[in-house]
């Protein structure tokens, strides 16, 4: 499965969810929860707010990097830009992002 379409996928199957809904995130396709976005695709990786104390280590995901769309500004420490290699866990990430979201935190 292409890496759009795997997006397309994880949208379509958290839509079923109460308050969630496909959206933009900085032009690109996302996903929201209440009207904010907890994921996006962008140039074949999935971006996902999953908090600063996340560790992307500990999921086995060694290609990744930290949302960075400012030149003149930090990377947004809380955003992980997982790569296609590790699309095969974008869904439970996905699911992660959303739970997060769901509980406040």
């Amino acid at each position: 499965m292409k890496p759009e379409e795997k997006f397309q996928s994880i949208l379509a199957n958290l839509e079923k969810h109460r308050g969630v809904e496909a959206g933009k995130m900085m032009s690109a396709p996302g996903i929201k929860f209440n009207g904010k976005n907890f994921a996006f695709f962008h140039k074949n990786e999935m971006v996902f707010r999953l908090g600063r104390q996340w560790n992307p280590e500990d999921a086995g995901i060694r290609n990744w990097s930290h949302l960075s769309p400012f030149k003149n500004k930090p990377p947004m420490v809380d955003w992980f830009c997982i790569t296609e290699v590790d699309s095969d866990l974008w869904p439970e990430l996905a699911n992660a992002a959303l739970g997060r979201m769901i509980n406040g935190k």
